[in-house]
C-alpha cells in the first residue's frame, strides 16, 4: 500500500510489483471521536506535528487543551527529515516501516494509541500499537491488510509528557529515544525506542525514582537490545537508563510543583 511513498525511494524494493495509493481514500488526517483523536494512516507528518481536528488552534493551543501532543512534533523533529519530507511522509508510513528509529511509532506507543487494522474480508481489528511491531520491519499485519488509522484516548491526550533523544552525530539517526507520559491519577509509563528493536514500554503505578528506573531497564530482555552502526547494544543500553532516569525525574518535578 502506498501513502507519502517517502520509503520507496530510500533503498532498492526487491520484489515489489505493484503499489496500492490509498491517498485518495479521503481519510480525515485528524478527527476528535469520543474515545480521543483518531489519526488518520494518510496523516502527514505536517499535519501531525502542529494540526488540530476541524479547529484553527495553532501548536501552542492544542499542546494547552491535549497536554500529550507535545510528543507528536518532538517525534517528527527526532526523525532524520527535511521539513519537505514532513509534507509528504506519513503516520501510518512511519508506523508501518516499523524502524527502531521510528520515532513517530514510539510517540503513538507512548500515548497508548490503538491501531485500527482493515483486512480484506471487509472486517476490522483493532491492536494496541505497543503489541503491533514485532521486529525491524515486521508487524503483525497480515497479507492484504491495512493500517486505517491510530486512535489515542483521551486519558493520555491529557497526560504531562518528558522527552530525551541521543544520537552518536547531531544530525545523525536516534540512538535511543525515551518518552515519558505521567496520567492525572498517577500511572507513568516510559517508552523507550530507537535502542530497541521494538517500542519497549515500562509500566509503573507512579512515577518512578531513579532506583526503580534503573532495575526496569536492567531487566530488559538483552535480545531487544539493538545493533547497528548508529550504536552498539551496550551502549544503547547505558545511555536508555541515564535518559530514563532524566525523564522520570521531569515528571517527578511536575509532581513536586503541584502540575
Amino acid at each position: 500500500m502506498l501513502a507519502g511513498g517517502t520509503f520507496l525511494f530510500s533503498e532498492p524494493q526487491e520484489g515489489m510489483d505493484r503499489l496500492v495509493d490509498i491517498t485518495a481514500l479521503g481519510w480525515p488526517a485528524l478527527a476528535e471521536t469520543d474515545e480521543g483523536l483518531e489519526i488518520a494512516a494518510t496523516c502527514t507528518l505536517a499535519e501531525f506535528a502542529g494540526a488540530v481536528p476541524g479547529r484553527e488552534l495553532g501548536v501552542e493551543v492544542l499542546r494547552a487543551q491535549w497536554p500529550g501532543t507535545a510528543l507528536f512534533a518532538r517525534a517528527c523533529r527526532a526523525l532524520v527529515a527535511s521539513h519537505k519530507i514532513w509534507r509528504t511522509a506519513t503516520v501510518g508510513g512511519n508506523v508501518c516501516l516499523s524502524l527502531p528509529a521510528g520515532a513517530v511509532l514510539g510517540a503513538l506507543v507512548a500515548l497508548d494509541g490503538v491501531a485500527m487494522v482493515w483486512s480484506p474480508d471487509g472486517s476490522d481489528r483493532r491492536i494496541p500499537l505497543r503489541e503491533f511491531v514485532l521486529g525491524p520491519g515486521h508487524t503483525v499485519l497480515g497479507s492484504g491488510e491495512v493500517l486505517r488509522s491510530i486512535t489515542v484516548p483521551t486519558r493520555t491526550l491529557h497526560a504531562r509528557t518528558a522527552f530525551r533523544k541521543i544520537a552518536l552525530a547531531p544530525l545523525g539517526r536516534s540512538g535511543a529515544v525515551v518518552m515519558g507520559r505521567r496520567e492525572a491519577e498517577g500511572r507513568c509509563a516510559l517508552t523507550i525506542t530507537a535502542a530497541t528493536t521494538r517500542p519497549t514500554v515500562l509500566d509503573f503505578d507512579e512515577t518512578p525514582g531513579a532506583a526503580e528506573v534503573r532495575g526496569a531497564v536492567a531487566a530488559i530482555d538483552p535480545t531487544l537490545w539493538f545493533d547497528d552502526p548508529h550504536g552498539a547494544p551496550d551502549w544503547r543500553r547505558h545511555v536508555t537508563g541515564v535518559l530514563a532516569r532524566e525523564v522520570a525525574a521531569e515528571l517527578r518535578t511536575e509532581v513536586g510543583d503541584g502540575q
